[in-house]
């Protein structure tokens, strides 16, 4: 069996910073035999000369449309670029956010099923205990709860000025340096007081992550509210979210869930005033946060929730948060993903990716009825 060729795409989608591939990772591939292809890309993290460096060619962005092998494995982070419905021959390993019914799921599947391609999804890469071989969780919950505790700070100090465009940080010190600061100029506009911080999902990576950014930010353990199965296993909504002002969410969402909270709760009388849902379910028919409805961006990272009582509530729904962080998010991730990803020499006889193929399989099925 020949060693398998992995095309690293360009992301296109906007702000989107991190790779699937390293190229400390991709060098090690190409040390195991593996034929490694990368685009060029003016928004990666890595520059193109650090690919070019370890031994990768570097093409075009998007010439794998039109240029790559059809035996090719095209590999990439988040959705394909948009307003294009033409058939999809290859097999992609990206993150396709379509298994779980999100909007436009069909579509996306049927492209595939035009051109005979295959989808092994990054989020559905596990291993024998059912746990995901690689994710961004950690990260996603770390950027969130910074995300959100700055929308806090923002609020205190700035009143109804709209929150501005986020940028990613260089590194961890630097963004948990810029939130101490604001931290501190805003809980001195707040009487001294720092907000509390509720986090659904605590036990988990993504609600450890947004913990840990909390406590490395200087929030008072006593502030740090973590609910996880045992605090909702009575099912919500739950009216104590309304006491926190700044509410995480971090759960992995797979089956129909009671409400966390309802439209109708954020008329009366709460404390909260920022929502971060980091796992943006936004489009999904179960979304257990039915106050908003779009996804927010790195250019505008909040969204109202209308027709409230006076006190704001900011949502943000970002749903690549990861990016906050680009270069460390992406090391993770890819250092976790290798071992998988060594396992595409023997594809057919490896358990998580042949997982992977019936999964697709069966969600193709389901898109064609």
């Amino acid at each position: 069996m020949s060693a398998p060729h992995l095309w690293l795409r360009a992301e296109t989608k906007p702000m989107e910073h991190r790779a699937a591939l390293t190229p400390s990772t991709a060098k090690e591939l190409l040390d195991a035999g593996y034929k490694i292809t990368v685009e060029r890309s003016e928004q990666r993290i890595f520059d193109d000369e650090e690919y070019a460096k370890v031994g990768c060619p570097l093409v075009d962005t998007l010439s794998w449309k039109t240029d790559a092998p059809a035996d090719a494995y095209i590999v990439g982070l988040k959705e394909l670029p948009e307003n294009d419905d033409s058939p999809l021959h290859h097999t992609h390993i990206f993150f396709a956010h379509c298994f779980k019914n999100q909007g436009g799921w069909k579509e996306i599947l049927h492209r595939f099923d035009a051109g005979n391609g295959t989808i092994l999804d990054l989020e559905f890469l596990n291993d024998a205990n059912g746990r995901r071989v690689a994710a961004f969780g950690y990260m996603a919950g770390f950027a969130g709860s910074a995300v959100a505790i700055d929308v806090w700070c923002h609020q205190k100090t700035k009143g109804s000025e709209t929150y501005g465009a986020l940028k990613p940080y260089p590194n961890e010190d630097a963004l948990i340096d810029y939130t101490k600061s604001r931290l501190a100029e805003a809980s001195a506009a707040n009487g001294g007081q720092y907000p509390k911080v509720m986090v659904m999902g605590a036990l988990g990576r993504c609600g450890g992550g947004a913990v840990d950014f909390a406590r490395k930010a200087g929030i008072p353990e006593e502030n740090i509210i973590k609910w996880d199965i045992n605090e909702t296993k009575s099912g919500g909504p739950f009216p104590q979210i309304l006491d926190a002002d700044i509410f995480v969410n971090c759960i992995y969402l797979t089956a129909k869930i009671p409400p966390f909270v309802t439209r109708e709760m954020m008329n009366g009388d709460r404390q909260l005033s920022v929502i971060c849902d980091v796992s943006c379910d936004t489009t999904n028919p179960n979304n257990p946060l039915p106050v908003y409805s779009i996804n927010t961006t790195f250019d505008k990272p909040t969204v109202p929730v209308e027709n409230t009582n006076s006190k704001p509530l900011d949502v943000i729904s970002i749903d690549h948060l990861p990016t906050l962080l680009p270069r460390e998010s992406s090391d993770m991730f890819s250092h976790d993903l290798l071992p998988t990803m060594r396992e595409l020499a023997n594809r057919s006889e490896a358990r998580v990716w042949q997982d992977a193929e019936k999964l697709f399989k069966e969600k193709l099925a389901l898109a064609r009825l």
